[in-house]
């Protein structure tokens, strides 16, 4: 198998496994197997997806240092994407599903978890419109100083998921240690963009 196919093959399966996600969750919203609270289900369902691609998206560079699918790295603009994909997917349900859009700004000033949802989403609108080849050639070196700023939309994230829970905080435990197991392969990058940002 010659580099050319094999490059073809693992990126359609990088987007077919982002992808897959989607009409596994259609399905079940159409066959009503979603629970007492199918909107819930569902806005919860795109939300916690959208972190996991992130999770994955980030683990990318630690497992390309260590030897591990090195050859994914090229690939990590179709992951974050996708996790971009799936928060548009997650807010729209949000908005269109449990809230009205009236109740859904009213949120945006009156609820904590709302609000750090919105400010990591606006993290991620901003990696997404930067990720094309033309945005990183005419932002040069700004461009990964910007895209250092996942971690804290990560963060935020995670935050977000904690917020709104009301007794079993395991799942954001998870999320937390997985973040930290993550961001402590990047430290010495987290320094640096922490100097920066202090010393502008």
């Amino acid at each position: 198998m010659n580099a050319k196919t094999a490059h073809l093959m693992r990126w359609w399966f990088i987007f077919i496994a982002c992808l897959a996600p989607l009409p596994y969750i259609v399905y079940r919203l159409v066959v009503n197997n979603l629970g007492a609270e199918p909107a819930k289900a569902l806005v919860e369902f795109l939300g916690k997806t959208s972190l996991i691609v992130l999770f994955v998206t980030l683990a990318v560079t630690p497992l390309s240092k260590f030897k591990v699918l090195p050859s994914f790295v090229k690939y990590r603009r179709m992951l974050g994407l996708s996790v971009f994909f799936y928060a548009c997917l997650h807010v729209l349900s949000y908005g269109m599903f449990l809230v009205d859009w009236r109740n859904f700004i009213e949120d945006l000033y009156q609820r904590p978890y709302v609000i750090v949802g919105a400010l990591a989403f606006l993290i991620l609108l901003a990696l997404a419109v930067t990720s094309p080849r033309a945005a990183i050639k005419k932002l040069g070196k700004k461009w990964k100083r910007l895209h250092r700023w996942v971690y804290l939309a990560t963060f935020l994230v995670v935050v977000h998921v904690y917020w709104q829970l009301r007794a079993d905080y395991f799942e954001a435990l998870v999320y937390f240690t997985i973040l930290v197991a993550l961001m402590s392969f990047r430290l010495d990058v987290l320094l640096a963009w922490k100097s920066k940002v202090i010393n502008k």
